[in-house]
């Protein structure tokens, strides 16, 4: 993890191998071309990672599109033509990269943060307290900064403070706020998270503003230890991207 660099260049080049791994699969074959319904090929913009279309001809026009179907960031089908026959191909881009940035290296963010990574977010850490960073919150992090004025903020960042009592909250949620993020969570009770409620009415936000902020966060699994909590935060966070409540299934 590096500080002071802007999160998308530094995921970009960090996180380049899953985050612009395409996916391209013989659906449809046609005539007695060298491949079969099913094969895959896996590739990014810069070369294939594993599998084969069948033949060089085929990986190579795939390779070709690639870059613009990651760019377009829908599935999409292609018909390549060979002398034997064609294939149709469905291409699976990944899904569009979030920006989550977690305020405070405490246990619940280190687990926090490698949830965040499994489910496609871009992760930023938050801590002007360089004593409280270990090796493993580095690790987790594709970046560490000592001040949210570091980060280029916007509304495809979602943000969770976990440590309520750390200098700075309603500063990094004031920023969160101005910047239109998506989803803004601090940790605690009600009673632990009011001085800084009232610090941003203060500030001047208002009632409309202060329900976008979730406290306390998270959905209500009966968390306990700190990869629990992180877990139910972790889950409140793919819900709210997908527009669900977070209730069962069943």
């Amino acid at each position: 993890a590096h500080g002071g660099r802007d999160l998308g260049a530094t995921a970009t080049a960090q996180r380049a191998p899953g985050r612009m791994r395409l996916t391209a699969t013989a659906v449809k074959v046609h005539g007695d071309p060298p491949c079969r319904p099913g094969q895959r090929l896996v590739l990014t913009p810069e070369g294939p990672i594993e599998g084969t279309l069948g033949c060089s001809e085929f990986d190579a026009a795939a390779l070709a599109d690639a870059a613009g179907i990651v760019a377009a960031g829908r599935p999409t089908t292609r018909t390549y033509e060979h002398e034997l026959g064609s294939i149709e191909v469905y291409f699976e881009p990944p899904p569009p990269t979030r920006h989550l940035v977690v305020f405070s290296a405490t246990p619940v963010a280190l687990h926090l943060m490698r949830f965040a990574a499994t489910v496609g977010y871009a992760v930023a850490l938050v801590e002007p307290r360089a004593e409280r960073i270990t090796p493993e919150h580095r690790a987790a992090a594709d970046v560490v900064v000592a001040d949210v004025g570091g980060l280029a903020l916007g509304e495809d960042w979602d943000g969770i403070h976990t440590d309520h009592d750390a200098p700075g909250v309603a500063d990094g949620v004031e920023a969160l706020l101005r910047a239109g993020a998506g989803y803004i969570g601090v940790m605690g009770s009600r009673r632990h998270t009011g001085p800084h409620v009232d610090e941003l009415r203060r500030r001047g936000f208002g009632d409309g503003d202060l329900a976008r902020v979730h406290s306390p966060v998270g959905l209500d699994i009966g968390a306990r230890s700190a990869p629990e909590i992180a877990l139910s935060i972790a889950a409140g966070l793919v819900a709210h991207r997908y527009g669900r409540a977070g209730g069962p299934l069943g």
